[in-house]
């Protein structure tokens, strides 16, 4: 596709996050199941649904925007995915808990690439006048920083670092 313009680049955009999202979202349940802190278990089970959710909602824009969701393949996420999958699920640990602080790790990784696709996509759809999309962008990238905070209080404070050690 020829990027002619912002609507070019926002529509791109919306297909890569949308695959993007796909693809963490299997790789969020299998960290779920791998992890043995219940309340990273648990933390990692919301997020799923998250990213269940936002899915409906980037769907429910391309729509809007008359293209296919499926219309892009993120590579950016296929690698933090891969990531994932070699440092965490195909890796051997001797402590589980030492497994739990790299589940959040590579999920912090794959959050963080979503954090930067919805701003960008927050700024795009204000700058090209689609409040209400703008407004739904917000809200996915507002839940995004939420986990992501979540995330980290479970490793500093939940005592997922510190049992680690």
């Amino acid at each position: 596709m020829t990027m002619n313009s912002l609507q070019d680049v926002y529509h791109e955009q919306l297909q890569d996050l949308h695959s993007a999202c796909a693809q963490s979202l299997d790789a969020t349940t299998k960290l779920g199941r791998a992890a043995s802190h219940k309340g990273l278990s648990e933390a990692l089970i919301s997020g799923a649904q998250g990213i269940s959710d936002g899915l409906d909602t980037l769907k429910s824009l391309c729509a809007k925007n008359d293209i296919s969701p499926t219309g892009e393949h993120c590579k950016g996420m296929e690698g933090l995915v891969a990531e994932a999958n070699a440092h965490v699920l195909d890796a051997e640990f001797g402590d589980s808990d030492v497994r739990d602080a790299m589940i959040i790790t590579q999920y912090q990784r794959m959050v963080h690439y979503a954090l930067a696709g919805y701003g960008c996509l927050v700024a795009f759809a204000n700058r090209l006048g689609k409040d209400d999309e703008a407004a739904q962008l917000q809200t996915l990238l507002d839940h995004t920083y939420d986990g992501d905070r979540h995330m980290t209080q479970i490793a500093t404070k939940g005592g997922v670092n510190e049992a680690a050690v």
